[in-house]
């Protein structure tokens, strides 16, 4: 009798149905991502950020998408004891107070928060969204908002001089340098990693309550900058909530001429920081094809190779 399967070929069949069930058994984080209304490009953004976190095959993304700006905002209620996770690619009309009550109540029980660049704009009125982001800009914000925070010498300065906050020169690649590589987000990763054409955040302001400075870029004045190294990644001291803030990501005119989004840089560090804040942990290994300061690499499509 001839046989169908050899003992290798039993061994490896077996052990392919263990690992799709250990794979399948692991349920994925449950993220809401909060968009609808934003000074950029928000229609690309939000299902670009939805495509990287469930690539990963980490996450399962709700959307909730808010009326077009200057309409009525009453019925835009938002639950978010469901999630592990939630993600904002939001700058627009204020919400209601039933919602930012409740996303306040859910940073403060713990909740793990993703602020995405222009989502650092926002409410630059609501006193407990600016602590929870740490550092905005723009939309009046000034010294009465808080502090420049800046790196200089080794060590984050809060300036407390009078200006306006928020601005950024003209779209160029730049270096991001780490100022802790031992978070669980920048563990392995390279000290100093080159990033895509994208926007520089600086002369940024707030209540500057930084409790891990991740990554800095230094915005040059050539380039129309501040001349200043600008914190650029960094997690919020706020309560007991895991916040990851990323000023990267200027999201392009559409979903395949993206570059500061394909940026492999942008969608790993987004990955590690989204696992941190929604579980305190991070357990994706520094992937091969991460960049480093000589050279460039993308991920055109949003997913690992």
């Amino acid at each position: 009798m001839k046989t169908l399967f050899s003992g290798k070929s039993v061994f490896m069949f077996m052990f392919s149905i263990l690992m799709a069930c250990t794979v399948s058994a692991r349920k994925p984080i449950k993220t809401l991502l909060i968009t609808g209304q934003n000074n950029h490009n928000w229609q690309v953004s939000h299902i670009v950020l939805k495509d990287i976190l469930e690539n990963s095959r980490m996450f399962k993304v709700d959307l909730a998408v808010s009326p077009e700006k200057g309409q009525d905002m009453s019925n835009f209620i938002l639950d978010f004891k469901p999630y592990s996770l939630v993600v904002l690619d939001y700058n627009g009309d204020s919400w209601p107070e039933e919602t930012k009550n409740a996303f306040v109540e859910y940073a403060q029980n713990g909740g793990g928060i993703i602020v995405y660049h222009a989502a650092d704009n926002a409410f630059p009125n609501w006193y407990e969204f600016n602590k929870i982001i740490a550092l905005g800009g723009w939309e009046g914000r000034n010294e009465n908002s808080g502090p420049y925070a800046y790196w200089h010498e080794g060590e984050l300065i809060k300036d407390t001089s009078p200006g306006n906050g928020g601005s950024h020169g003209r779209q160029h690649e730049y270096m991001l340098t780490a100022r802790d590589s031992e978070h669980p987000i920048t563990n392995g990763l390279p000290n100093r990693w080159a990033h895509a054409q994208d926007e520089l955040y600086d002369r940024m302001r707030g209540p500057a309550n930084i409790a891990n400075l991740l990554f800095t870029s230094y915005s040059d004045k050539e380039t129309g900058g501040s001349g200043r190294e600008e914190p650029m990644i960094f997690t919020v001291d706020y309560g007991k909530a895991r916040i990851f803030h990323t000023m990267l990501g200027h999201c392009g005119p559409t979903y395949d001429n993206n570059p500061a989004m394909q940026c492999t840089g942008f969608q790993v560090t987004l990955l590690r920081g989204a696992e941190w804040a929604a579980t305190g942990k991070v357990k994706q290994k520094v992937p091969k094809d991460f960049p480093t300061s000589s050279y460039l690499t993308y991920r055109y499509d949003y997913k690992a190779p």
